[in-house]
C-alpha cells in the first residue's frame, strides 16, 4: 500500500443506525475524492449486527432485549456495546488491490497496536476449503479479541473492526459470534487486568497513521 494522508474522526457512543448513515456519506465523498482516507473511531450502544450469510440458528434469543440489525458488510454475527472500540475505515483501494488484501493489512495493523498495548496477537490463515477467517486472536491464550467485517463499493472500503477493550463480554455468549460456535471472545481487560480506553485509541490510530 502506498502512503497517503489518513483523516482521524473520534466520537464516543453513537447509535448504530446513525453511524451507518454517516458512514454512507463518508464513502460517497471518498468515491468522489472529496475527502481523504478516513478512520472513524467510536463505540455503539448494545446491538448485534449480522452479515448477509448469518444463519438464523446463530441469532440471540430476543428475550435478552438486544436489537439485531442486518448490515451489508462481510462476515457473520458480531456484538457491539459500550467498552468496545469500533473503527470504520473509509479507504480508496490501490489499483489491483482487493477487499481481502486490505482486510489482511488491517489485521496486521491491529496486531501491531495490540503489541504496543502489551498483548501479543496474531492473525490466522484460512484453512483450505473453509470460509474466510478474519480477525485477531491473542497469541498466548488463543482467544479472539478483534472482529473484522468489511466491504468495498466502487473501490472504496466501509465498515471495519471491533476491538473489545473493557466492556461486558456476556452478550457474546448469547449468540454464535463470527460463525464459530466454539470461539472464546476476550478483551484487553480480561487479558491484562486493566485497560485505558484513551491509550487504546491512541495505539490504534498510530498503527494506521504510520502506514
Amino acid at each position: 500500500m502506498r502512503a497517503r494522508p489518513l483523516t482521524l474522526i473520534q466520537d464516543e457512543l453513537v447509535d448504530y443506525d446513525e453511524a451507518m448513515e454517516r458512514m454512507t456519506d463518508l464513502v460517497g465523498q471518498r468515491q468522489q475524492d472529496a475527502r481523504p482516507d478516513t478512520l472513524w473511531l467510536l463505540s455503539h450502544p448494545s446491538v448485534y449486527t449480522v452479515g448477509r450469510r448469518t444463519p438464523v440458528a446463530h441469532l440471540p434469543d430476543p428475550a435478552h432485549g438486544i436489537p439485531v440489525v442486518e448490515t451489508g458488510r462481510g462476515g457473520q454475527l458480531t456484538y457491539h456495546g459500550p467498552g468496545q472500540l469500533v473503527g470504520y475505515l473509509v479507504v480508496k483501494l490501490d489499483e489491483g488491490e482487493g477487499i481481502v488484501d486490505y482486510v489482511r493489512e488491517v489485521e496486521l495493523r491491529l496486531v501491531e497496536a495490540l503489541g504496543k498495548l502489551g498483548v501479543p496477537a496474531e492473525r490466522r490463515d484460512t484453512p483450505p476449503g473453509s470460509e474466510l477467517l478474519t480477525g485477531v486472536w491473542t497469541a498466548e491464550t488463543g482467544r479472539k479479541i478483534i472482529s473484522i467485517g468489511m466491504r468495498q463499493s466502487r473501490g472504496v472500503t466501509s465498515h471495519g473492526f471491533a476491538l473489545n477493550v473493557d466492556g461486558d463480554l456476556t452478550p457474546w455468549g448469547w449468540a454464535v459470534a463470527c460463525g464459530m460456535p466454539d470461539v472464546d471472545m476476550t478483551s484487553l481487560r480480561r487479558e491484562t487486568g486493566s485497560a485505558a480506553v484513551d491509550g487504546v485509541r491512541l495505539a490504534v490510530a498510530e498503527a494506521f497513521e504510520a502506514h
